[in-house]
């Protein structure tokens, strides 16, 4: 089953963390470990993340040659992940040494699950096409690298929920769409671009939703959680 909602562990380093994750002790959830915390903590924490009985996407957008993808895949593949990211960007050849690299790390062990990022969303029109160079609309970037990502054997991408309809309409429910840029109503956008609440998302035809700052910057995390959560489940599948 994929995840719904993911949340993302955007702190700086471990102490912090698990000051946050105390209020979610005894639950199994979907957490984010992005570049900052895992470069800061290492694969240990990763580690006790599934320990504790989380599901651990890790969030590095691998972006190399093949064989450096390949061999850095291997290796997190044998930490028990349960999701990564590399970018479209680094091509096809790319991304197939990815899922090659997790299936020879994880052994007997499942697959993780392996996304690609299509584009950013902090990415906005104009820096896609006057500083990145692409000559058309962002929906047709975001479908070029989707298309490349399920042709080299990948689980989905990451996308903002504005395409995620258009994706789950070209490529089927069992395509993954991860979404972030997701905020609950009235909160602050920051430095994304394009983003969604919860059920906006759901109904978009999004898969999963990465959130951050609208859990993790509450007074109250759980219950932010919580409201995310129904949010989500609000929706129906004939909603969407």
């Amino acid at each position: 089953m994929p995840p719904r909602v993911i949340i993302a562990l955007d702190f700086p380093e471990k102490e912090q963390v698990d000051t946050f994750m105390s209020d979610f002790k005894g639950r199994s959830t979907w957490v984010k470990v992005g570049m900052e915390l895992f470069y800061k903590e290492g694969p240990s924490f990763v580690e006790t993340l599934k320990e504790q009985g989380h599901s651990v996407f890790l969030d590095l957008k691998l972006h190399d040659i093949p064989t450096t993808v390949h061999h850095g895949m291997r290796n997190l593949g044998r930490l028990g992940i349960d999701l990564v990211t590399v970018h479209a960007a680094g091509g096809s050849e790319m991304m197939r040494a990815a899922v090659e690299g997790l299936e020879e790390g994880s052994g007997q062990n499942e697959r993780p699950k392996c996304v690609a990022v299509t584009q950013l969303t902090s990415t906005s029109d104009y820096m896609l096409t006057e500083e990145l160079g692409w000559q058309g609309t962002m929906q047709e970037a975001v479908m070029h690298y989707a298309k490349l990502s399920q042709n080299s054997h990948l689980d989905g991408v990451v996308c903002s929920a504005h395409e995620a309809s258009m994706l789950r309409d070209a490529f089927g429910p069992d395509f993954w769409t991860v979404t972030p840029g997701i905020r609950l109503k009235g909160d602050a956008l920051d430095d994304q671009k394009r983003v969604m609440t919860p059920g906006e998302a759901r109904k978009a035809g999004s898969t999963a939703i990465v959130v951050g700052r609208s859990i993790t910057q509450k007074n109250d995390p759980l219950t932010a959680y919580q409201t995310v959560v129904e949010e989500w489940e609000r929706v129906s599948i004939e909603d969407r």
